[in-house]
């Protein structure tokens, strides 16, 4: 049987020159701003022309473009690999980002030609949103309409609670937990991207996701009397988001002296929101020494072997 999987994830630019672009496509898509056209494509265009310069520096402190493509390369590969030791079933992994290339439209095609018996699709989002989740789905089923690729499928809608995702996140922190340890007891601060109050108001259920993978991990470290908590980073715009802020909470723990473990608990592979906004803004806030960033789960066994049983 052959099993195509399709891995979905945001993209990012992979020029200076395509940052505009891909900021229109984030900002066009209707599950992040809900006006009707052509209110939403015009305020696209001035969101994506007014935010280009900003975006630009951020990626040229990172080479010019975004790691997130050759991130999720890895991934596929080693998830591949593990899929086919099983000799039942030919499996091949797709990248598929929302963004920027490879677009649902060129991946379709590409599935098409392998012609799988069955398509799974699963999204590099451990917690369910209706800006990311649900945003991938859709745009998928209407590419695979378009193209009239008729298949079964299945679809993974998240693993915030899968036991090796937990463990994963939990066997990373605990080594950071460790060298921190060696200056004072430190405090573990788990971020996740923001979402705007009004997306979790209309039932969006990523917050409540993200806090029992933190329960759920905080749990499994087992250490006394953690001091932890949960905060929210890369908020735009002058709505009300999910709070508290990520800098707010590093402001505090500034504040109180103690060394802080930064753990990214909603990105599953490196980019510019953990590569320039955690590793060098955020990092700017504490005392040297006293910053510690747990990696992302990227191509961490555990978290391979949780998306193969999935």
């Amino acid at each position: 049987m052959k099993k195509a999987v399709i891995l979905f994830n945001l993209g990012g630019p992979d020029s200076l020159n395509a940052v505009r672009p891909f900021l229109f496509n984030l900002f066009y898509d209707r599950r992040i701003i809900s006006l009707p056209n052509p209110f939403r494509f015009l305020l696209a265009k001035f969101i994506s022309a007014k935010r280009e310069n900003t975006a630009r520096k951020i990626y040229e402190e990172i080479g010019g473009k975004s790691p997130i493509l050759d991130n999720t390369k890895a991934q596929a590969d080693a998830l591949e690999l593990k899929l086919n030791e099983d000799r039942n079933h030919v499996h091949k992994v797709f990248i598929c980002m929302r963004y920027w290339h490879p677009f649902a439209d060129e991946v379709v095609k590409s599935v098409k030609q392998f012609d799988p018996d069955e398509v799974i699709l699963l999204p590099l989002y451990p917690q369910y949103s209706t800006t990311t989740t649900l945003s991938s789905i859709e745009n998928w089923q209407k590419n695979a309409k378009k193209h009239g690729l008729k298949c079964n499928t299945k679809i993974i809608h998240h693993y915030y609670d899968n036991e090796d995702f937990i463990e994963a996140h939990a066997n990373l922190i605990a080594k950071y937990y460790k060298l921190a340890s060696r200056i004072g007891k430190p405090r573990v601060l788990f971020s996740a991207h923001s979402l705007p109050l009004s997306v979790i108001k209309k039932g969006d259920p990523y917050a409540s996701q993200v806090e029992r993978s933190v329960e759920l991990i905080v749990e499994k470290l087992a250490i006394n009397n953690l001091d932890w908590s949960i905060c929210y980073q890369s908020k735009i715009g002058p709505v009300k988001w999910l709070e508290p802020s990520t800098e707010s909470e590093l402001s505090r723990t500034k504040t109180d002296g103690v060394p802080v473990i930064l753990s990214p608990i909603s990105f599953v592979s490196e980019h510019s929101e953990t590569l320039v906004e955690l590793d060098i803004e955020y990092k700017a806030i504490i005392k040297d020494g006293y910053y510690f960033r747990v990696p992302t789960l990227s191509i961490d066994s555990l978290f391979i072997k949780c998306l193969a049983d999935l």
